[in-house]
């Protein structure tokens, strides 16, 4: 198996575009980039979250999408930061909910759990 990361891109559904947007650039501190749309695409939408290529990590977009819902109990994203507690912060005054604030995860570090205005839930990991 060669060095990489498992994981290379990823998908939050979203209902409200502007709503969604407005909540990940709010507490992450990142601006989202309309991502071209190719012919035949329909009302697809997608919103980049920033990305480098060779750097460690994996970038994704907020897509809307019709026949792809938002909500909880799927897949899990972890973000990661420098202090989980700095986004944590965030989350409500953006109009999301803190399900479970910073707690440790022993060596691996520290997470919190919430959701974004649309339903999903997501975490946030850092080493602090």
């Amino acid at each position: 198996m060669s060095n990489y990361n498992a994981v290379g891109w990823f998908e939050i559904y979203v209902d409200d575009m502007p709503r969604a947007v407005q909540f990940y650039e709010a507490v992450f501190s990142h601006t989202l980039t309309a991502l071209p749309m190719p012919e035949g695409s329909g009302d697809m939408e997608m919103m980049s979250f920033p990305m480098e290529e060779n750097t460690k990590g994996a970038s994704g977009a907020l897509v809307k999408m019709e026949g792809f819902k938002p909500g909880s109990g799927g897949t899990l994203i972890y973000f990661s930061s420098e202090d989980c507690t700095t986004e944590e912060a965030k989350v409500e005054a953006a109009g999301g909910k803190v399900h479970q604030a910073k707690m440790s995860i022993g060596q691996y570090g520290f997470v919190t759990l919430a959701s974004d205005t649309e339903g999903n839930m997501f975490g946030i990991h850092s080493q602090q």
